[in-house]
């Protein structure tokens, strides 16, 4: 395995993310806005027999000319399917030449459930797995409809034929502010915690087309707003990342319509994947239950390694 750091373009590396549905962590974007916000990014190209198989980006930690920490989220994310054994050797090359003075040292979150072709022995895992639902998007609508949990498909059969409209939101920071002060003040009741907003902010201004980046649709009864969603977009993947509902709006199920709503907007533009985001059936059991009644598939991934 051989690994080059800092070689490869933005337009290369976004044709081969939107090809593996890669997941935002290792968007081209997602690491520009790193650097906006104050982070050190470093990018690699992975190798074998001269044809490229993996790609992987890190946030990077320095501690003066001590050393620093390197951080790889979500990934590598691999291009080819490899073997166990060829990904040991790429976490070795990568740890290998992590171009950080000093002390190095590698911590990666594989985008993959554990198994026998992880790469990585148990004895260095440092941090237990995530767990997310992931949607496949590639069915037609009625199949996706058809997957739906019953009472979730009853939902949004009911909100159509209610006074619910659905807008697609604009993508100047005016234009869904709203949503963002709203996410905000329920974190605060709530006690929820999510991506900074500012982050989210400066991810769909990266690219010189927002919408990109970035879906909202918004949900109205009459001239009140009752609730809405965004969705960020990273290649032919996207990511459920804000959702909010007033008491009107969840007692007509807006939010139920909106997921099918984006579901079939998200298709539309490409995408082969959402990423519900979080599952947690303890502290969130009803959100947990409403990601998993739209028939995505609860992944746990294998966690936090020391490489």
């Amino acid at each position: 395995m051989k690994v080059e750091w800092g070689t490869q373009d933005s337009a290369a590396w976004d044709l081969a993310h939107a090809q593996a549905a890669g997941p935002l962590q290792q968007d081209w974007a997602y690491g520009s806005t790193m650097l906006v916000s104050g982070g050190t990014v470093i990018r690699a190209v992975i190798q074998a027999d001269g044809v490229t198989v993996g790609l992987a980006q890190c946030v990077v930690r320095r501690f003066g000319n001590l050393g620093g920490v390197a951080l790889c989220t979500r990934g590598p994310m691999w291009l080819t399917p490899l073997s166990g054994t060829d990904k040991a050797h790429a976490y070795r090359s990568l740890r290998q030449s992590l171009p950080v003075k000093g002390l190095r040292f590698l911590f990666v979150t594989p985008n993959e459930a554990d198994g026998p072709e992880l790469g990585l022995p148990a004895i260095k895992r440092v941090m237990s797995g995530y767990s997310t639902a992931l949607l496949d998007l590639t069915p037609a609508m009625p199949d996706l409809r058809a997957g739906l949990e019953k009472r979730f498909r009853h939902r949004v059969g009911g909100a159509e034929k209610s006074a619910l409209t659905v807008h697609r939101v604009g993508t100047n920071v005016g234009q869904y502010r709203w949503l963002m002060d709203a996410e905000q003040l329920q974190r605060e009741n709530r006690g929820l915690q999510g991506m900074p907003l500012h982050f989210v902010d400066a991810y769909i201004a990266s690219r010189k087309q927002p919408g990109h980046n970035v879906l909202t649709l918004r949900a109205d009864i009459g001239r009140d707003r009752v609730a809405g969603m965004m969705f960020l977009l990273h290649g032919q993947a996207a990511t459920y990342q804000i959702g909010w509902t007033s008491d009107a709006g969840r007692d007509a199920h807006a939010h139920n319509l909106l997921l099918y709503k984006g579901m079939e907007a998200l298709k539309e533009r490409g995408m082969r994947c959402l990423d519900m985001g979080g599952i947690n059936t303890g502290r969130s059991a009803g959100i947990a239950r409403f990601k998993i009644s739209t028939g995505a598939k609860v992944v746990t991934l294998a966690g936090t390694y020391f490489v």
